[in-house]
């Protein structure tokens, strides 16, 4: 809980951690209204991963992009242009008239949320570096208390009844916070680095983490963007249920990041991968009991296990050497997100061929490969 303290009693590391609840306000908010928007179009569950596909994409197609933005513009103005950017993208999904406005709303949002998160993670990497500190998990546990926020919005979906209202209060609590705390990051810029030729050993410690980050990224996006369903369709939970899945795993995914800093400086960054691992198995266990309390509980489960993937991977990747911080950062994300943008289509069309409950089967051996590729690599004495 140091790094959260640090953060709290700071307005110079407020700030950043705040753009990280930002995003996944925005996010949130959107995910807890897919299924009405699906009802709303009248679209089945394979258009749907479609459309998500959507949203993937503008995220994975600007990241080529994002590193040369970001050190030309400088990371603390990227980090707020980003945010700023999001929010005017956030109200697009709600307010698409139809599926093909769908995926183009999806598409924008995706991207300005793909910079902002380069952006955003490159700033701590360099706060972290300049003045010795340590809250990247922290800052990662910010994201999740913005997604706890966005569950805990969606009780207001009753007494609302207005998606894009909701989703306007949602943009006007992030903006009135962040300009209020960007004037302590603004400034910020990337520390240069003395780069080497291109090689493929110079990017080779970055490929094993691109492929952890590929599985991870892809199953936290698939808990996001499905859990409701489930709940919904497979556990046949009553409606005031259906977002309890979605918060209950950010409410564990906010707990474990905000604790992962100093449990990763005794552990090291394996170990804490293969434990997020093996509660993850246990989570999905749970979930495919298909009882609606087994199955939040083993969707909180799930966000306790990937809490501590994420964060650790993209803070060796900002770190190695010969590599700017926001390329490293760019080369995990973009494989991250390539899963992202995989896993919604594989999975509307397993649920619509098969079940939802083989997409949650899929999962579950998504997580057991994560385990088995990190016992290799304690096997190898491997410790980051």
């Amino acid at each position: 809980m140091k790094s959260l303290r640090l953060i709290l009693g700071n307005a110079h590391y407020f700030g950043p951690s705040w753009v990280f609840a930002s995003i996944n306000i925005l996010f949130g908010t959107w995910a807890i209204y897919i299924p009405e928007v699906k009802e709303s179009l009248g679209i089945d569950k394979s258009q749907l991963g479609g459309a998500i596909f959507f949203l993937s994409l503008g995220v994975f197609v600007i990241f080529p992009f994002a590193s040369s933005i970001v050190n030309r513009v400088g990371v603390g103005k990227a980090t707020f242009y980003g945010v700023l950017l999001s929010c005017a993208t956030a109200m697009l999904p709600l307010l698409a008239p139809s599926y093909y406005g769908l995926m183009g709303a999806l598409f924008l949002f995706g991207a300005t949320n793909g910079l902002t998160d380069i952006a955003m993670n490159t700033l701590v990497t360099e706060i972290e570096k300049k003045n010795q500190v340590k809250f990247m998990a922290a800052s990662h546990g910010f994201f999740s208390l913005g997604g706890v926020l966005a569950g805990l919005g969606s009780f207001l979906i009753g007494p609302l009844g207005n998606p894009v209202l909701h989703m306007g209060l949602a943009v006007a609590l992030v903006l009135g916070v962040n300009v209020v705390f960007y004037k302590h990051y603004w400034r910020e810029i990337a520390a240069p680095v003395v780069k080497e030729p291109f090689s493929f050993h110079l990017f080779r410690p970055l490929l094993l983490l691109g492929l952890i980050s590929f599985i991870a990224m892809g199953s936290e996006g698939a808990i996001v963007d499905w859990s409701g369903l489930y709940l919904k369709e497979i556990s046949l939970a009553p409606e005031a249920l259906w977002g309890a899945g979605f918060l209950g795993f950010q409410i564990t995914m906010t707990l474990g990041r905000f604790l992962g800093d100093g449990i990763s400086e005794r552990l090291g960054s394996v170990k804490m991968i293969t434990v997020g691992a093996g509660l993850a198995l246990l989570g999905y266990g749970a979930v495919l009991l298909e009882g609606p309390f087994w199955a939040i509980g083993g969707f909180a489960l799930c966000g306790l296990g990937f809490s501590v993937m994420i964060p650790e991977i993209f803070r060796i990747g900002g770190n190695v050497q010969g590599v700017d911080s926001s390329q490293g950062i760019a080369f995990i994300a973009g494989t991250g997100y390539a899963g992202f943008l995989c896993a919604p289509p594989i999975l509307g069309f397993l649920a619509d061929t098969a079940s939802l409950k083989l997409s949650f089967v899929t999962l579950l051996c998504c997580a057991l490969f994560i385990l088995g590729v990190t016992l290799v690599l304690k096997r190898k004495g491997s410790r980051r």
